[in-house]
Parts: structure tokens; sequence; C-alpha cells
């Protein structure tokens, strides 16, 4: 009896389907490191509190960049950013979608891509649950830090999805960006008007 040797089906999570692989994998290693580096690093590579802090951060604001500016637009083809009127101080968010006529969506990258943006901020709660149940208050930095950066790339992503099906704005003009850009500078303005 011969057993069919089974190939991955489009929209599975098999990095080989991937149409940009390394982008996915290098997303997938900064999504992962910082986590690693912050569950594993006093535990097998040093004692130092300081390091690992140090390291799990850079660790956590390359992911943000990496996100926000590189593995977004090349993934699923968002982006997002946030331009300061320097007359008037005031904060503006901007949501930018590739056109959906023109660039073909790879389910895979697709899946792997929400998947890991979403799962990140629950894998740091339940670490900031731990941390308070343990009573290790040091580490509650650390994750407020990892929750804050990685909740705006989830938000704002979250945010730039929604408007670019319904709307189907291209490139971040027209109504849908500004009613986007109102709403999340509302959400992260400071102190309310």
């Amino acid at each position: 009896m011969e057993t069919a040797q089974q190939t991955p089906t489009a929209g599975s999570l098999s990095w080989r389907l991937s149409s940009h692989p390394i982008t996915l994998l290098t997303y997938l290693f900064f999504r992962i490191s910082s986590l690693l580096t912050y569950l594993f690093g006093l535990r097998l590579f040093t004692s130092n509190f300081v390091l690992i802090f140090i390291i799990t951060i850079l660790l956590l604001a390359t992911d943000f960049y990496y996100l926000k500016n590189i593995a977004g637009r090349r993934l699923v083809g968002l982006r997002w950013w946030n331009e300061v009127d320097t007359a008037s101080g005031d904060s503006r968010w901007v949501f930018e979608s590739a056109d959906p006529e023109t660039r073909e969506q790879n389910a895979t990258d697709k899946r792997f891509f929400w998947i890991a943006l979403y799962a990140q901020p629950v894998l740091w709660i339940l670490l900031a649950v731990v941390a308070l149940v343990s009573l290790e208050f040091i580490w509650l930095t650390l994750v407020a830090i990892a929750l804050v950066l990685t909740l705006t790339n989830a938000l704002a992503y979250s945010r730039c999805d929604k408007f670019s099906h319904a709307t189907g704005f291209a490139y971040g003009s027209g109504l849908a960006r500004n009613l986007a850009s109102g709403m999340v500078s509302s959400w992260f303005s400071r102190g309310g008007r």
C-alpha cells in the first residue's frame, strides 16, 4: 500500500507556501524571539536581569519596526503611520492599503500574519498575570512595554484592515483615511478633548 505524500494546500500554515518566505520567517523570528528571551533568558543563559531586559526591549522594538514598516506591507498589503501637524501638534493616524485589484493576496502569508499579530499580545497578557501571581513586579515594567508595542500594532492593523475592506481605499486617500485616522487618534490621544 502506497502512502501519498501530502502537499500543503493554499492557506495552510506552511511557510513554504509563502509569497515572501524571507519576510515571513523574519517576522516570525522577531515575534517569537522576544517572548523566548523573556521566558528563558534568566533561566538558561544568564542571571543578569538588566541584560535580559535590554535584549528583550531591543527585540520588541525591532519587531515593532519590522512589522509596521516591512512585514505588514509585504505580507498583507497594509501599512499605518502617525503624522503630527507641526502647527497645532495634533496627531493623525494614516492607514494605507494596497489596491486589491493589483495585489494578489497569499492566503498563507495572511494567516501567519494575523495569527502572530494577535497571539503575541495575548501571550504577553498571560505573562503579566504570571508575573503578578508570582509577585515578580519588576518584570511588569517589561511586560507593560511589550503590551504597548504589540497592542499598538494589533489595533492599528485591525483598523487598517477594517477600513480597507469597508471602503476599498488605496494608499491612504479619501474619506476612509480621514475617518480612520480620526477614530484611532481619539483612542491614543492624551486627556480627550
